[in-house]
């Protein structure tokens, strides 16, 4: 049986992040996707223009009515969009027991805050029942309440959050390069990458944990599964579609 799945993720309508990225990433890697709308967007490669959040209780509705039926043997969570939905979330999928990836989404890969510092502290309860975390430098250090300007000040912060009760991190970006690494209470794992130059990027944190949901849907150890993840993003910046306005970010190709 094909294993399901479900983001808990915001809408982008051109398709290159959020909830259609995710779902395009599940599709490619043999798993069923499904979806509760966080919040909905007016985006395209050159940016955001307006954000509109729907309703708390509309969320754990449609989490209710995923879990209630077809089920998921993997979830991950996006953009939560409020401090408020961030709690009625963890709230609702406390002791489901379903491996869980979140991708923290409280600052861009560049440095621009993507959510307010009240997100960061209503995400310390959602980020303990978490299999694994993908926070980028800048959103490790938020996290853990560090400085973080070199990759040692980010690796520490990674290692308090361990102490702090998270599971595991991948911390993306974790050198100068474009290596990542995970971090679990019983080591740490190089996932080594190439420097890719492109505008390519949008959705790259989107499509990066949605691979890496789908293959812990699929049995996958977490070290693998972040390896295999690892492995299909960098091929799909390479053989990204060149979508797009030249001035923007265009999106990755989600049948790498």
């Amino acid at each position: 049986m094909m294993p399901a799945v479900l983001t808990i993720a915001g809408s982008d309508p051109s398709g290159g992040a959020g909830l259609q990225a995710d779902l395009k990433t599940f599709h490619r890697l043999g798993v069923y996707g499904q979806s509760a709308v966080t919040l909905i967007t007016a985006q395209n490669t050159r940016g955001v223009t307006a954000v509109h959040l729907l309703p708390p209780e509309l969320v754990v509705q449609q989490i209710d009515a995923v879990l209630s039926d077809i089920g998921a043997a993997a979830i991950k969570t996006g953009a939560l969009g409020s401090p408020e939905l961030i709690r009625v979330v963890t709230e609702r999928l406390r002791g489901s027991g379903i491996p869980l990836v979140v991708d923290p989404v409280l600052i861009s890969k560049h440095g621009h805050p993507l959510a307010g510092p009240e997100s960061a502290a209503a995400l310390h309860d959602l980020l303990t029942l978490a299999t694994v975390i993908m926070p980028n430098r800048h959103e490790v250090g938020l996290l853990s309440g560090r400085p973080v300007d070199t990759a040692e000040q980010a690796h520490d912060a990674a290692l308090s959050l361990i102490e702090r009760g998270v599971a595991a991190v991948l911390l993306k970006g974790s050198g100068e390069g474009a290596d990542d690494l995970l971090l679990t209470r019983d080591g740490e794992t190089v996932l080594p990458g190439l420097t890719i130059v492109t505008r390519h990027l949008h959705g790259t944190g989107c499509t990066y944990a949605a691979a890496l949901t789908a293959h812990l849907a699929r049995g996958l150890t977490l070290p693998m599964a972040a390896r295999h993840a690892k492995a299909f993003i960098a091929h799909a910046i390479v053989t990204a579609p060149g979508l797009g306005s030249p001035t923007g970010y265009g999106p990755v190709n989600h049948w790498a």
